[in-house]
This record gives C-alpha cells, structure tokens and sequence, in this order.
C-alpha cells in the first residue's frame, strides 16, 4: 500500500512559478515511475509528465519547456517545478504512483493562475 500526498498548490500570476511536491509513504518509491496528472474545472483528467525509476522523464506537449518533474528518493518525494504559467494551466494537481500494475493517487492540491 502506499498513501500520496500533495502540497505546493496555490494562486500564482501568469508567467509565474510553482513547485508541487508529493511525499509517499511505505517502501516501494524508489522502484516505482511517479507521474503527476491534472484536471482542470469541467474537463477530464489529463497526464501531465512521468518520471521513471531510473529518472527518464517524459512531458505532455502542452507542459513541455516550462515543467520538469524530478524524484528524490532519499526523501521518498517527487517534484513538479512549473514555470512560465498560464491559465490554461489551472486545475487540481495529482500525483500517482504506478507498481507492479497496480496505480495509487492522492488526493490533488489545487493550482489556480490568474491573468
């Protein structure tokens, strides 16, 4: 089993910065690709990027450039550093673990970009 949690959500201006983080608890983050999704008011949840066990990252088109997502696993974390935001980018933030097929998320933190 393992519990998600984020935080780092908030209101931040157009063109502005953000880092999410999600701590994880019990003992398989380091063997575990991590990847943060979105959902914005109205609309379904979208992927947002993915980082594997072994750090390979990967990017929806629509985040490329001004996102990167990291993982340290030390402190059983991972990272969204947003950046160059825009409204377009306001939704609920999740992170989800995924295991041996099986997929665990948390329970989102909120970012709004106001313009």
């Amino acid at each position: 089993q393992v519990q998600l949690m984020e935080s780092g959500g908030g209101l931040v201006q157009a063109g502005g910065s953000l880092r999410l983080s999600c701590a994880a608890s019990g003992s398989i983050f380091s063997r575990a690709a991590m990847s943060w999704y979105r959902q914005a008011p109205g609309k379904q949840r979208e992927w947002v990027a993915t980082i594997t066990e072994s750090t390979s990252t990967n990017y929806a088109d629509s985040v490329k450039g001004r996102f990167a997502i990291s993982r340290d696993n030390a402190k059983n974390t991972v990272y969204l550093q947003m950046t160059s935001l825009k409204s377009a980018d306001t939704a609920v933030y999740y992170c989800a673990a995924h295991y041996n097929l099986d997929n665990y998320w948390g329970q989102g933190t909120p970012v709004t970009v106001s313009s």
